[in-house]
């Protein structure tokens, strides 16, 4: 309680300082918001600090708790494992810390549809025979892309993490199928209705991804309606486990045609947990089918839920320790939803109600501001500098504050990249970055420690959720990596271009528009005389910012003299701070027409 009071005083020290200032000096305030705010240095944050507040928090757990904790670990692992729920009036952020240190985050916007997961009715907008492709009016924003491989049955049973193990073939329940890709036009002529899954949400330009072979998630199961196979994921690698789980599946009583996959989340759980979650996937199922049938497209059958939903379902696992909501009606909502999938774990949920933001409450904020920021410290002095573009993600490793001499230099460049590859596995789950990321690490001469970066790599995204690809180090000292990705990074979604640079991040020096303006001038005398042989009296203004007239008046005042000599014209400027830098008009005084 001591501690918590000294944080509310400083606090408010801080608050009370700072409305000093303001009044103080409210000019050079005024002179600062005009400028872009500074980004702050990134600063280490010292994850030892992180683990011995997280340990102390394990500590003054409920005995009952800690008991329980022990016992459902057979691993041995000594983690602390949070959940960290934040509600506002426009976002909701759930953090998952790993012995108090960030591990996973995740940003839901109120107003923001969740879209991956979604099924809609919708209508076959175009067929494009090229890209073997139908774009598809699921009444958004963006038709969504349907490849032709995606509306053929079954397509989605060949991932190589997955064992099938049972086939329960069937009826297609009067669902209109494609037998091979040459049928697609036929059987999906324009105009004609298609029930669609969404399985990569909008990116950029691009419009959502989406499958006919849909899939609903539970805790242990995941539904395949028309699938008509049952499989297990290879991630569960124990024998013993395995065939007792294929018993299980042989079990469950499954409609005709329908497929199921034990997902591994449901390693060493009992049988009647899978009975009862293929009973609540079947209910929810049974409610989608009957709006397919009602409902004319194109139009929303099915949302996946939000995150207080996806924590109950996919984030509250066994090996998490405590759950923390702010609020109650979220706490109220993640009691009702554990209820019916994992009673056990309501024990774990606590509605936390202290005054302190529970984010600052769990150091959780500060480390969250350097996922937007472009360096990442290392603990050993060493940075990387992440730059997200496009098509892919660039990834530096620099050697930073450390200088490097002869007796450590080897050994501290190991260090740094393999502190590296850590702190690159995790950013990529904080800022939800995919596609192909490039990692070009400081050069390594040895083989040996090349190889030690990669399986370490490896090793720190074994347990990331998205597929992902890992290859060795090339000669060049750059490791490739590819990573799925359903949705737009973070960074997308709390940044916008700049809507002044359109997201180039640069713009136009002076002395560039000065040679554009003087090019253009020539360009105009050209096309007036050309236009009107018999005109002697041109004048032309040119309008622009005054960092450009600066420039024209300044360096280049007597290149701007020798126009007017050589081409008989007279020249006047205007300049306005609202115009853009790099723009720029040139007008026939005349005709008063623009000159381009």
């Amino acid at each position: 309680m001591a501690r918590k009071t000294k944080r509310r005083h400083n606090h408010r020290k801080h608050r009370k300082s700072q409305n000093v200032e303001t009044t103080v000096s409210d000019a050079s305030l005024e002179d600062q918001l005009k400028e872009a705010p500074e980004e702050p240095e990134p600063q280490l944050i010292d994850k030892g600090d992180l683990r011995k507040e997280a340990q102390e928090r394990a500590a003054n757990r409920p005995i009952r708790e800690r008991i329980l904790s022990f016992f459902r670990r057979d691993d041995g692992q000594k983690d602390y494992k949070e959940i960290i729920i934040n509600s506002e009036a426009l976002e909701r952020r759930v953090a998952l810390l790993q012995n108090g240190v960030l591990d996973d985050f995740s940003v839901e916007r109120k107003e923001e549809d969740r879209m991956v997961g979604a099924i809609f009715k919708g209508k076959v907008q175009n067929l494009e025979a090229g890209l073997k492709a139908a774009f598809v009016d699921i009444g958004q924003d963006k038709n969504a892309f349907l490849h032709y491989w995606d509306m053929l049955p079954g397509a989605g049973n060949n991932d190589p993490d997955l064992e099938i193990v049972r086939e329960n073939k069937g009826k297609n329940s009067g669902r209109t199928e494609a037998k091979s890709i040459k049928d697609i036009p036929k059987v999906f002529p324009i105009g004609s209705e298609i029930v669609v899954q969404i399985t990569k949400g909008p990116i950029g330009t691009k419009g959502p991804r989406t499958t006919t072979n849909l899939a609903l998630a539970g805790r242990f199961l995941v539904l395949m309606p028309y699938g008509g196979q049952c499989g297990i994921s290879r991630k569960i690698d124990d024998r013993t486990e395995r065939n007792r789980l294929k018993r299980i599946i042989t079990n469950l009583s499954l409609r005709e045609g329908m497929g199921v996959i034990i997902r591994t989340v449901g390693e060493s759980k009992p049988e009647k947990f899978f009975d009862r979650d293929l009973q609540l996937l079947l209910q929810q199922w049974d409610e989608i089918e009957a709006k397919m049938k009602t409902v004319r497209g194109p139009a929303y059958l099915y949302q996946e839920p939000d995150l207080i939903g996806l924590t109950a379902r996919d984030f509250l696992t066994e090996d998490v320790d405590r759950v923390q909501v702010d609020k109650k009606e979220d706490y109220d909502r993640l009691i009702e939803s554990v209820q019916k999938i994992s009673p056990k774990s309501k024990s774990k949920i606590n509605h936390f109600d202290e005054e302190i933001p529970i984010f600052e409450r769990f150091s959780v904020e500060r480390q969250i501001e350097q996922t937007f920021m472009r360096k990442v410290p290392l603990p050993s002095g060493g940075e990387i500098v992440i730059e997200e573009t496009e098509a892919l993600v660039s990834i530096d490793v620099n050697t930073g504050s450390h200088k490097v001499d002869r007796k450590d230099g080897k050994n501290f460049i190991l260090q740094a990249n393999i502190e590296a590859g850590v702190e690159v596995a995790r950013q990529l789950r904080l800022r939800n970055l995919g596609g192909l990321v490039i990692i070009d690490f400081i050069d390594m001469k040895n083989k040996g420690d090349q190889r030690k970066v990669h399986q370490r790599m490896k090793a720190s995204m074994a347990d990331d959720k998205a597929k992902h690809n890992i290859l060795p180090i090339s000669q060049l000292g750059i490791m490739q990596i590819t990573r799925q990705r359903h949705e737009e990074s973070n960074t997308s979604g709390i940044y916008d271009d700049c809507h002044y640079c359109s997201g180039r991040g640069i713009v136009k020096s002076s002395r560039s528009v000065s040679i554009e303006i003087q090019r253009r001038i020539i360009s105009a005398v050209r096309q007036v005389k050309t236009d009107d042989l018999a005109r002697r009296d041109v004048k032309f203004k040119v309008y622009m910012h005054p960092s450009s007239l600066r420039r024209l008046r300044g360096p280049d005042a007597s290149l701007i003299g020798l126009l007017e000599r050589n081409y008989d014209i007279t020249l006047t400027f205007e300049a306005s701070e609202s115009f853009h830098v790099e723009n720029f008009k040139v007008i026939d005084e005349l005709t008063d027409k623009e000159i381009r």
